[in-house]
């Protein structure tokens, strides 16, 4: 039987639970795009690597008449998702699935692609499949890292292991794709560095709090080592070499 954590247990990495979104977006972007996509009047929206379905959940409110499906393999981001739904009586209007996204898409006359297209290989991969399934006259958010220039060798090496220059385009490149598989580009953006500020800050805020409550703690120096490499990764690693685009598709 697992153990049951206490009070006093140092919290798990990566969970978010000081964010609204799992990745680098304002709540300004966010309400704008979901009020963007809604415009259009989606009779279904199906959200393809939800999370915690955050950005599903505000074209939702959004989209009064919508129905929405969200995707993800993390069983506990889809508690808290179903939890916010909840609140925010929406529960009757979206469903959440545990399983993988490649398992799970179906057509849907707006499709969200949020940072998730892994879940279908590479980028021209995942553009592919999605092109199929978007409705006719439907939209795709589709977001993706890209290079903002080209990274030095150091700069690489104090990123993830196994990273290489070829896993990203740039963002000309990155377009390309997009219109390569078939779709137009009606609108391209790109996060301001505040957006990533605020993503990278608020992954580590909850374990940082706690070191700074248990410092003797048995596990301390365990956690403190993996943040810092965490911190590394960003502020030695990609801050400013990596962008990250939001892509309205149609």
């Amino acid at each position: 039987m697992a153990s049951v954590p206490t009070m006093s247990d140092p919290p798990p990495l990566g969970t978010g639970v000081r964010l609204d979104f799992n990745g680098p977006l304002s709540a300004a972007r966010a309400d704008r795009l979901a009020l963007s996509l809604a415009g259009r009047g989606p009779a279904t929206v199906l959200d393809l690597g939800c999370g915690w379905g955050e950005l599903l959940l505000r074209v939702l409110t959004a989209a009064a008449d919508a129905t929405g499906v969200g995707v993800d393999s993390h069983a506990p981001d889809l508690v808290r998702a179903r939890a916010n739904a909840a609140a925010r009586g929406l529960s009757d209007r979206v469903t959440f699935i545990d399983g993988p996204a490649a398992d799970h898409a179906t057509g849907a006359d707006l499709i969200l692609n949020i940072g998730a297209y892994q879940a279908f290989g590479d980028i021209s991969a995942a553009l592919s499949v999605l092109r199929g399934l978007v409705n006719p006259g439907g939209r795709l958010l589709f977001a993706a890292e890209f290079w903002e220039q080209p990274p030095p060798p150091e700069r690489l090496a104090r990123m993830w292991p196994g990273i290489t220059a070829a896993d990203c385009d740039d963002l000309p490149g990155l377009v390309d794709r997009v219109v390569a598989a078939g779709f137009r580009p009606l609108r391209i953006e790109t996060v301001t560095r505040g957006e990533w500020e605020e993503f990278e800050s608020g992954l580590a805020a909850d374990a940082e709090e706690w070191l700074l409550a248990n410092p003797d703690h048995e596990a301390a120096a365990e956690l403190r080592s993996k943040l810092d490499n965490q911190r590394a990764i960003w502020l030695r690693g990609h801050r400013d070499l990596m962008g990250f685009a939001y892509l309205t598709l149609g």
